[in-house]
């Protein structure tokens, strides 16, 4: 709708500038045109005004006279209103056509470097923006959603697949259009007209009226060109292949996404839970250093800390509340849903997490070297070189066209002083036609160095990917396994620690240990509860990335039926 209004403008614009200017000048001449047409005026009896002759012929000369004043002041008068009218006129008719040309440059760059640009354009595109049409994504707030649910919605509706989804189809229909060269193209054309003129014959003239009619094909068909449709259907082929796998990486980024914004709210969510209880030992510290100082086993010093630590814990509190908010906003994001929408997902409790890794090393670089779709593409990617490489060498070889264009024909003549003639015959023609440059100042030899330097540039990079690769799934791999490590230091740690805490609140309890020993412990077994939480998402986040590197994520979800 857009894009036919501003074609219908463009198009308007030069009708009114013209259609402006003819008015302006108009006016201009009608000027003199108004001061000298009185006297027709005169002569046609159409002045209201003015006696008619027979009446001059009886008046008095004195009468004359004063009625001839009258006259030339009522031509005065009347000249001047239409000179006004005119001058009215002619300033409309500029005004009109300076509007017109306003509205042609109405896009123009900022006045200025200082101060922002507003214009109608920018409201136009504001209002156009709010007319546009956005898929929601309607999400159950009091369902908790596993991360294969998440996956399959973010599939669903996140713009990114559609985006390549559409790039891809553009892509198809261009591969179309290529192969569309190998079949002729057909035209048709009618004619319909009448023409009529005087011939001259000696000294006299003569009409006559010739009708025609004319029903034209035109047909175009390439017989040979040693190839060039060819490695032009290739190259489409191979662009939308490379389309086809970009797509693909497209899903595999998305679903990397949404499981490391998932465990980013897993981890947020833990460390929640564990701020809370470190919380709530630093209440329980606080209390019993209070009730100690009111029974005078305590200092105030004592009951300072115990205070202190209390408020360190709210601070950490509040830090890890913002951090799950934006996690979830990110996890949203990723789903192609409002970064406001409520949604619960499963607590870390309820996800199972591995202890070890099955694979190898080596097998998993196999896997990524057979399924990662960005090298897959490196592959399209040399395909569509080698098709360049065969239209740079077609354009050596000549090429045969032929063209036929039957027609028929129905004339019909009528002269002067003779009868009506009438014919209607099949006509046309058929040409072939050889097209070979014979010489180019080399540019034809040079196209085809190019094309071969590609063809080795893309085999290079390919080269390049496949190492890049391998090192990414190296890293993924040992991450993973560090992870696990990690987790089982993690899990003692908090055993550790628990321990530390329950036996120096009790001792203090008793008086054995001071509140430094306390306050030491609990910061210890907070600090514990939050790297267990973090080793057990880097886990599952670690995993994701093996997974994302080696290309297993989208191989298993074409295995399952998305909504």
């Amino acid at each position: 709708m857009g894009n036919w209004m501003e074609d219908s403008e463009s198009n308007l614009l030069p009708t009114v500038i013209v259609l402006s200017s003819v008015l302006s000048f108009w006016c201009v001449a009608n000027r003199e045109l108004i001061a000298n047409g009185f006297h027709n005026r005169l002569a046609s009896g159409t002045t209201a005004r003015l006696p008619r002759r027979r009446d001059l012929a009886r008046a008095t000369e004195p009468r004359n006279s004063q009625w001839r004043i009258n006259c030339i002041r009522g031509i005065g008068t009347e000249v001047k209103g239409n000179h006004k009218r005119a001058l009215r006129a002619g300033t409309c008719g500029k005004i009109i056509l300076l509007a017109a040309i306003s509205r042609l440059f109405a896009q123009s760059p900022p006045f200025s470097p200082d101060h922002p640009w507003h214009s109608t354009d920018e409201r136009q595109v504001i209002s156009d923006a709010q007319r546009l049409h956005y898929q929601s994504l309607r999400i159950e707030p009091d369902r908790a959603y596993s991360l294969a649910e998440l996956i399959d919605l973010a599939e669903a509706h996140n713009p990114e697949t559609r985006v390549a989804w559409e790039s891809a189809r553009a892509q198809a229909a261009a591969l179309g259009i290529a192969r569309s060269d190998l079949f002729p193209t057909l035209a048709a054309v009618a004619l319909a007209g009448v023409d009529r003129e005087e011939a001259s014959l000696g000294s006299q003239f003569y009409r006559h009226t010739i009708g025609d009619f004319q029903i034209s094909l035109t047909l175009n068909y390439t017989i040979f060109d040693f190839g060039a449709r060819r490695g032009r259907i290739n190259e489409e082929s191979a662009r939308l292949l490379a389309s086809n796998f970009g797509f693909n990486d497209v899903h595999r980024q998305l679903i990397y996404d949404v499981s490391e914004a998932y465990y980013r709210l897993l981890n947020a969510a833990g460390q929640k839970e564990a701020a809370g209880a470190s919380l709530v030992n630093a209440q329980n510290v606080q209390q019993a250093a209070e009730e100690r100082l009111r029974n005078g086993l305590a200092t105030l010093p004592d009951v300072l800390d115990a205070r202190s630590a209390t408020a360190q814990a709210q601070y950490d509190l509040q830090a890890v509340l913002g951090a799950e908010q934006i996690a979830r906003g990110d996890l949203l994001t990723a789903l192609g849903a409002p970064a406001l929408t409520a949604i619960r997902v499963q607590p870390l409790s309820e996800v199972p997490t591995p202890e070890s890794v099955a694979d190898t090393v080596e097998m998993a670089i196999s896997r990524a070297l057979e399924q990662r779709p960005d090298l897959q593409t490196q592959f399209a990617e040399i395909r569509l070189t080698q098709a360049e490489r065969q239209q740079a060498r077609a354009a050596f070889y000549p090429n045969l066209t032929v063209t036929a264009n039957p027609s028929a024909q129905s004339l019909s003549i009528l002269q002067q002083t003779l009868p009506w003639g009438h014919t209607a015959d099949l006509t046309g023609a058929v040409a072939f036609m050889l097209s070979w440059t014979v010489f180019d100042g080399g540019a034809r030899r040079n196209r085809l160095a190019e094309a071969e330097a590609h063809v080795r540039q893309a085999k290079a990079q390919v080269s390049a990917t496949r190492d890049r690769i391998e090192d990414q799934v190296w890293t993924a791999y040992s991450n993973l396994n560090t992870a696990f490590r990690q987790r089982e230091a993690a899990r003692e740690l908090v055993n550790a620690a628990t321990q530390s805490y329950s036996a120096a609140l009790e001792s203090y309890n008793y008086g054995v240990r001071n509140l430094l020993d306390v306050t030491n412990a609990q910061k210890v077994l907070a600090q514990a509860r939050s790297t267990d939480v973090l080793a057990q998402t880097q886990v599952l986040a670690a995993l994701a990335d093996l997974s994302f590197r080696t290309g297993d994520a989208i191989q298993a979800n074409m295995r399952k039926t998305h909504p």
